[in-house]
């Protein structure tokens, strides 16, 4: 039996340990990881693949997936705890940590401020940002169609993150800070990291990986590692 309550008030209470703010030293990364999670065999099996790429060149230095039994069903406000474990899964794979970690999926934009990308930060204690493509929660004024297009995400009257265009014809993406990063941070590195698709490159690689896609495939081919 899932207590759902009892999650719920555990979620209120990591939100409390949630800094929005800068490291001291500065955010100057030397390796920017993505992270996606998906679901196979109906859900019974948690799929995250973890990507590093080194900065400024953005090179894809190492991917690590993990798939793990799924711990518990879908419920809507509750899905960290569902994707962290497999999460963690495969961080503890990886040889190279990294500075700065995105994550495809809510950040404090979240009905009680913890969603995966705070969640897991927590957990791993490094800066972390999350990049939905769809809104959980909050209100933002009326987005125009260009590229760069950027309005505040709200919640009643706090900031709880940013709608940005990233690509003409393509829904805005959702950005929020997880832990250990500023607002404007959180902003300035998706806007730093994309390359003229709607997702930013950390987020990409990690969904190439997951996915086997063919931009994935032919790094496999052009690096040996097929």
């Amino acid at each position: 039996m899932i207590d759902t309550g009892a999650m719920r008030e555990e979620q209120r209470q990591k939100a409390l340990d949630i800094v929005l703010e800068d490291p001291p030293q500065g955010l100057l990364p030397h390796y920017i990881a993505g992270a996606d999670v998906g679901f196979e065999q109906g859900g019974e099996i948690t799929r995250a693949a973890i990507v590093v790429l080194r900065y400024p060149s953005l090179e894809l230095v190492e991917y690590q997936i993990a798939r793990i039994a799924t711990t518990m069903p879908y419920i809507p406000g509750l899905l960290s705890f569902r994707e962290c474990p497999a999460l963690f899964a495969a961080w503890q794979q990886l040889q190279q940590h990294p500075d700065l970690l995105m994550i495809d999926g809510q950040g404090i934009a979240h009905p009680r401020r913890l969603g995966v990308a705070s969640h897991f930060g927590l957990m791993i204690d490094v800066p972390t940002i999350g990049v939905a493509k769809s809104r959980l929660c909050g209100h933002f004024l009326p987005l125009g169609d260009d590229v760069g297009a950027t309005q505040a995400l709200w919640d009643q009257d706090e900031q709880i993150g940013w709608v940005w265009r990233s690509k003409r014809r393509c829904n805005p993406l959702f950005i929020s800070p997880g832990q250990g990063i500023s607002l404007a941070s959180s902003l300035y590195w998706v806007k730093q990291l994309s390359r003229g698709y709607r997702l930013p490159e950390p987020t990409r690689w990690a969904d190439a990986v997951a996915s086997n896609r063919p931009a994935f495939q032919r790094w496999q081919r052009l690096s040996g590692n097929l």
